[in-house]
């Protein structure tokens, strides 16, 4: 069975860096990249807010430029999926590691940077026109959408969140509401109703997407008059949650009561040793492509730091 220092389970801004730290640091990091390689990256079209890119970048470019500076370190990065781990409870124990259900590999130290995936309405539509029109991050995205008419999806607190972000660059943002009233807490209600720029929209919901190349507008049913119309909007955000991509590791990590898992504040240590999160996968407040990276690098050093600890016991 091949045996490594370390593993990382995961190909977005986060474990990027992390390989790259981490071969840097000579510790000759195996990458798999899951089968959205880039992660959430790669269906964003151009990046404008990742210092570095003064003119911005397509996503997927942004993320190949990524790998090729991991490579560039002697990253050994594989397409593959981790289907199955089994993690040890001992300090500087042997962490085993299933590969698309077929193959194991062991590692020391393993950092996970599965990120998370948006939720999405499931419309044809909404595939057809991602990245044209339709986001699922309005701090990403907003600034494409300014001095346009918008229509966000959502009732929690990131969603009223997200509105007021949008109604600072828009001129009218339309929030579209399932039921008769919000999820989100009083305070952020209260800031969404005081936004003279918000309309907000009860028990409606999204039919489709109107437009061939990006949003031109979005048909709605509204439960409460029982009829189909169409909002103008030349942009669409989902705000209706995130999930992590956590789902094998349950049983085994701490994580939260909706799958993040849990990490020691202020590192990138879980409760398992030579086990560490970086990314979306461990933070449900920023989910930007740069905090992530930042969490990667906390997870190279972490994990170098801890193959030191148990070298010299």
């Amino acid at each position: 069975m091949e045996q490594h220092k370390c593993v990382i389970i995961g190909s977005g801004p986060a474990g990027y860096t992390a390989a790259i730290y981490a071969a840097r640091a000579n510790l000759k990091p195996i990458m798999y990249t899951g089968l959205e390689v880039g992660g959430q990256l790669t269906t964003t079209t151009e990046v404008e807010n990742f210092p570095g890119y003064p003119d911005g970048v397509m996503g997927p470019q942004m993320m190949e430029d990524l790998k090729r500076q991991a490579e560039r370190f002697h990253t050994d990065v594989r397409f593959g999926m981790v289907t199955k781990v089994e993690f040890s409870t001992e300090k500087g124990g042997w962490h085993t590691l299933t590969i698309d259900d077929e193959k194991q590999i062991q590692a020391r130290t393993v950092i996970i940077a599965t990120g998370a995936s948006a939720k999405y309405l499931g419309l044809e539509s909404e595939k057809r026109l991602m990245g044209h029109g339709v986001s699922a991050c309005a701090v990403c995205d907003g600034f494409f959408y300014k001095g346009k008419e918008v229509v966000l999806v959502g009732g929690g607190d990131a969603a009223c969140e997200e509105a007021i972000y949008l109604s600072k660059l828009c001129p009218k943002v339309t929030m579209l509401v399932r039921s008769d009233k919000m999820r989100a807490s009083k305070i952020m209600q209260e800031r969404v109703f005081k936004t003279p720029n918000i309309e907000v929209l009860f028990n409606t919901e999204t039919i489709d997407l109107i437009g061939d190349h990006a949003v031109e507008g979005v048909k709605v049913l509204s439960k409460k008059e029982n009829r189909e119309y169409v909002i103008p909007a030349y942009g669409f955000f989902v705000a209706i949650g995130h999930k992590p991509n956590t789902d094998i590791f349950k049983g085994q990590i701490d994580m939260d009561e909706t799958g993040y898992i849990k990490t020691i504040p202020g590192t990138s240590k879980t409760n398992l040793p030579g086990v560490f999160a970086v990314g979306d996968v461990q933070d449900k407040v920023y989910r930007q492509a740069v905090t992530a990276a930042g969490s990667g690098c906390m997870g190279a050093l972490d994990a170098e730091r801890y193959l030191a600890e148990i070298e010299e016991a």
